[in-house]
């Protein structure tokens, strides 16, 4: 099953509630907030308050990706603010098996990020305890950025991993996903689609979580 995890980062936080309750309507079943807090990644973005405030207007999951250093002083706050998911970044954490399992200490299941530059092996001691694995298929940092087709040939490699060890990790992109890349992440093995300015970036978002949907449900038929 695919699912699409729509992006808040390129929502309109004037009418956030409202677009969100598109987004749902249009078949998002996941709401992705990007935390970025300027150091790992050049940019600045949202904190636990937008979290406990999206709890209040959707029941979809809140899967809260931490672009941030540190990411054990912060974990706790996000739990307790109403993340369902956290997920952090191989490259911040000094202590990734530590990480994932404090998140885990908090009700909420644990994924692990790697950038572009990052190999899928560098996860080979720690894709046992994760829930799920995010793929960056952009360098991290802002929105609306082109996909980096070299991130397709990691979907495939994980799923290969998944199979031989006999794991249970999902797989989730993030990144430049659109109906002209969405086909070739999911033909991959992609099963989360985390999408922003796909869905929110122009015209309405319902129809554009909709239109993106259907086209990476059609692509399941075409995986090998």
């Amino acid at each position: 099953m695919v699912e699409l995890a729509p992006s808040i980062l390129s929502a309109d936080f004037a009418h956030l509630a409202d677009q969100v309750q598109a987004a749902g309507d249009g078949g998002g079943t996941v709401v992705h907030v990007d935390v970025m807090d300027g150091h790992f990644v050049p940019n600045l973005t949202l904190g636990p308050p937008i979290v406990r405030s999206l709890r209040k207007v959707t029941k979809l999951p809140l899967d809260c990706h931490l672009m941030i250093e540190n990411p054990d002083e912060f974990i706790p706050a996000f739990a307790a603010a109403g993340a369902d998911w956290v997920s952090v970044h191989q490259e911040a954490c000094r202590h990734l098996n530590r990480t994932l399992h404090l998140i885990k200490s908090h009700d909420c299941l644990a994924g692990v990020v790697i950038n572009p530059a990052t190999p899928v092996d560098a996860l080979a001691e720690v894709l046992d305890i994760v829930d799920y694995v995010l793929v960056m298929s952009v360098n991290p940092g802002f929105g609306a950025q082109e996909f980096i087709p070299g991130s397709v040939h990691k979907i495939r490699r994980l799923v290969e991993i998944r199979a031989a060890r006999r794991l249970n990790y999902r797989i989730e992109v993030d990144g430049g996903i659109a109906l002209d890349t969405v086909t070739d992440v999911v033909r991959a093995g992609a099963e989360i689609l985390v999408a922003g300015n796909a869905v929110f970036g122009h015209g309405d978002p319902k129809s554009n979580a909709q239109r993106l949907l259907k086209t990476a449900t059609e692509a399941t038929l075409l995986r090998v």
